[in-house]
């Protein structure tokens, strides 16, 4: 009888050191989100900014910025996300690259 000497793959993830490493596809993004309450009325969600900022001074220049109310909530998995009223989509992202806070290619849209 021939024996055979078989290996079994484990689970391998291809880009496991790249995540690890400073290398420009490992870049941490900036999520803005729309989410829709009821009727007409939404929310926009901006999650992942850096931890040294100030999310308090961030969300009140831009409830000042768009004359719309807002708040900081802390989340379990997502860490501090910000609230805002509204569909603030395009004028926070836009704020958010004219403070310099993030770069354009740091900024992912979701909704519709």
């Amino acid at each position: 009888m021939v024996e055979i000497d078989v290996q079994i793959p484990t689970a391998f993830d291809p880009f496991a050191e790249a995540n690890d490493s400073g290398a420009p596809g490992a870049k941490e993004y900036v999520h803005i989100r729309i989410q829709q309450r009821n009727g007409k009325k939404s929310l926009t969600t901006v999650q992942g900014l850096r931890k040294e900022f100030s999310y308090e001074k961030i969300l009140k220049d831009l409830k000042k910025e768009f004359c719309c109310n807002g708040n900081v909530v802390q989340d379990k998995e997502l860490g501090k996300v910000i609230q805002l009223q509204g569909d603030q989509r395009k004028n926070v992202s836009q704020f958010l690259i004219s403070a310099g806070l993030v770069k354009k290619d740091q900024i992912k849209i979701h909704g519709f």
